[in-house]
């Protein structure tokens, strides 16, 4: 079992408690100093508070179990918007929320659209772009899907 699968196996009752989803545990660095990086998320988002938390409970299980050597430094975080949605579970955690779908070059869809996510379907997602029905696509079909800021959203409700 690797040292990332014995991470998350401690992590993930602390995640499970809290209500949030880990989408990676990456370990690296070399000699005495290990990085531990984990990167949480959940529909909505996640506060501050439920980083400080998960990390307060993920550094004494490590500290327990003493699994990895020497020194470690721990890092918590959430994605960002050019994290990729690739699986139900994204699509599902960013409902509703805006997003921008990138296509090869040559696509008969050009090469990016953007719009509202309408959630998993299938072997693919839906999408709701502005003034236009509904369209499913594929995960087959597209190069990469991010969050993306509604611009037009976020300057209607500054006025």
């Amino acid at each position: 079992m690797s040292l990332e699968s014995k991470v998350l196996e401690l992590l993930t009752p602390i995640t499970d408690e809290l209500g949030v989803d880990v989408l990676r545990v990456r370990i690296g660095g070399s000699g005495n100093s290990q990085l531990v990086q984990v990167l949480v998320d959940r529909k909505g988002g996640v506060d501050s508070d439920t980083l400080a938390r998960v990390s307060r409970g993920l550094a004494l299980q490590l500290d327990v179990e003493d699994l990895i050597q020497g020194r470690f430094r721990l890092e918590l975080s959430s994605p960002g918007l050019e994290w990729p949605l690739e699986t139900a579970a994204d699509f599902d955690r960013y409902e509703g929320e805006w997003i921008r779908v990138s296509f090869e070059e040559g696509s008969e869809h050009g090469g990016a659209i953007e719009g509202e996510n309408l959630g998993p379907e299938e072997d693919g997602f839906r999408i709701q772009e502005r003034g236009r029905e509904p369209h499913y696509f594929a995960l087959s079909e597209v190069k990469k899907v991010v969050r993306a800021v509604d611009w037009k959203r976020v300057s209607r409700s500054k006025k």
